[in-house]
């Protein structure tokens, strides 16, 4: 850069650079069975936030070769950029809490917020790789054909997204427990699931009818012990009861309860969707949420040495 002056060689790289990132950005956006973000007005905040974590990723190293360090205290934009994005997601769903059919609780929303925030460093740190490579394969190896300095830069920026997103990605409660249908029972005015004892709360006779012919409930067993320190934390198992009350709707009532012994979590409703097969999967891909995670391998380092 020479002043304001932008070389094309230059404009090639940032262009290349903000295109990779933000593509890296729209690859993370999927719009699954939990159909979020909404379409179409989230998606577009999202695409638009994405395009500008790109952007500042993409300028920092020209910037930089251009002596030009004022512009690269831009770079502390992007983090208050990212912050700004969890906050809004945050407020956004905290928000939406009373319009629900079920709270999805504060750890959930706060696992969601950071979610989005560490995509956008995704797109942010894949743009910034993708313009250092085209740079170097310039500048040290003296490759002027930018056939071959884009495509380089490209494909170092795709093998990085694809690492950071298995970095990234979290498990679900059906990585860590069985989900099995249960059996609704109602018994002296209350309701049991594989004779679980739920809640004595139907009141009248419509109610437990209700419950009788259109109830269903699931079960989820942990596979080894040490799982039910995740799924006995009240916020994953409001989650699962999100993510279920959302997918097949409410007609009345939900609950959700675990067993002290055994250490299996149960999960009813009376659904508007009657589809078990549903209501099973919706429960296996309910992600874990970072705030109930805990580290067994951790839990057996020798305190004592």
């Amino acid at each position: 850069m020479e002043g304001t002056v932008v070389s094309s060689n230059e404009l090639y790289t940032i262009t290349s650079a903000i295109l990779i990132g933000s593509l890296a950005r729209i690859l993370t956006i999927k719009e699954d069975f939990r159909q979020y973000p909404s379409y179409p007005n989230g998606l577009l905040i999202h695409l638009v936030t994405g395009f500008v974590a790109a952007s500042l990723g993409a300028v920092a190293i020209p910037a930089l070769l251009s002596k030009n360090f004022v512009a690269v205290t831009f770079l502390t934009l992007a983090i208050q950029q990212f912050r700004d994005v969890r906050k809004m997601e945050k407020e956004s769903l905290s928000d939406l809490e009373e319009t629900e059919y079920t709270y999805r609780g504060k750890a959930y929303i706060d696992g969601i917020a950071k979610t989005f925030e560490s995509r956008n460093y995704i797109a942010f740190i894949v743009a910034l790789v993708t313009s250092i490579i085209i740079t170097i394969l310039q500048t040290v190896f003296n490759i002027n054909n930018l056939m071959v300095c884009i495509p380089g830069g490209a494909l170092t920026g795709f093998i990085l997204f694809y690492y950071l997103k298995s970095f990234t990605k979290g498990k679900t409660i059906g990585d860590i427990a069985d989900v099995k249908e249960g059996k609704v029972e109602v018994k002296n005015s209350s309701l049991y699931v594989d004779d679980m004892y739920v809640s004595n709360l139907l009141g009248t006779d419509n109610a437990e009818k209700l419950f009788e012919e259109e109830g269903l409930a699931v079960v989820i067993y942990p596979k080894e012990n040490h799982f039910r320190i995740n799924l006995d934390n009240f916020g994953q198992r409001q989650a699962a009861l999100f993510e279920a009350c959302r997918a097949l709707g409410v007609k009345r009532y939900q609950f959700t309860r675990k067993d002290y012994v055994e250490g299996k979590v149960m999960i009813t409703l009376v659904p508007i969707k009657r589809d078990v097969d549903a209501f099973i999967e919706v429960v296996k891909k309910c992600p874990l949420l970072e705030s109930t995670k805990k580290s067994h391998a951790v839990m057996k380092t020798n305190l004592k040495g």
